[in-house]
């Protein structure tokens, strides 16, 4: 009678501890259909990306193989910090060449609008910035990359007569930074600001 109850209870042991659950690592071996590129060697997954994500920097990589997602995202981290001080100290030199055109002019019609004002700006950080990679992929022959940043500001405005006023803020955007593949100059610009989420 026992060992029919032995048997009975390690059948069942065995239906639950016997099962995969989860992620096994031979499924880290696969290589998803969406990142196969023709020709080209499967990339390393990078932590904290999803798949997609990991195809799309795959498919960078192939077109520009000096593409390192990491020195990008730090790169990234410092131009934002360089534009938005340059943004709000009217630093025109400073941000016209980490800007693409459409963007410094926007940039320009804005700093022009204070400076009618009388008004004077500047921009801290109380921390430093948090800068996710959204995407890095190719179109045309631009590379294409989205950064989500989540910032803690102080913004401190001096207008022309009266007291300055101090606010402190954070702040969720989406910045999109492109370049041209095959250009002499390897940096990239600013090409488009929009809303995140925190």
């Amino acid at each position: 009678m026992f060992a029919i109850v032995a048997a009975v209870l390690l059948f069942m042991l065995y239906n639950v501890l016997g099962k995969k659950v989860g992620r096994q690592p031979q499924e880290d071996a696969r290589l998803p259909q969406s990142a196969a590129v023709a020709g080209q060697a499967p990339a390393p997954a990078t932590p904290g990306l999803d798949a997609a994500t990991a195809a799309a920097i795959a498919g960078l990589k192939a077109r520009d193989p000096a593409f390192d997602p990491a020195r990008f995202v730090e790169g990234a981290r410092q131009a934002y910090e360089t534009i938005v001080r340059g943004y709000a100290s009217g630093d025109r030199e400073a941000l016209r060449p980490l800007l693409t055109p459409s963007v410094m002019t926007s940039f320009e019609a804005g700093i022009a609008a204070r400076e009618a004002r009388g008004e004077r700006e500047q921009a801290e950080f109380l921390h430093t910035p948090r800068a996710d990679l959204e995407l890095a992929t190719v179109k045309d022959d631009r590379a294409v990359a989205k950064v989500r940043f989540l910032a803690e500001m102080r913004s401190t405005v001096t207008p022309a007569e009266g007291e300055a006023s101090t606010e402190e803020r954070r702040t969720a955007e989406l910045w999109t930074f492109e370049r041209a593949l095959g250009a002499a100059d390897p940096n990239w610009a600013l090409a488009r600001v929009e809303p995140a989420s925190a």
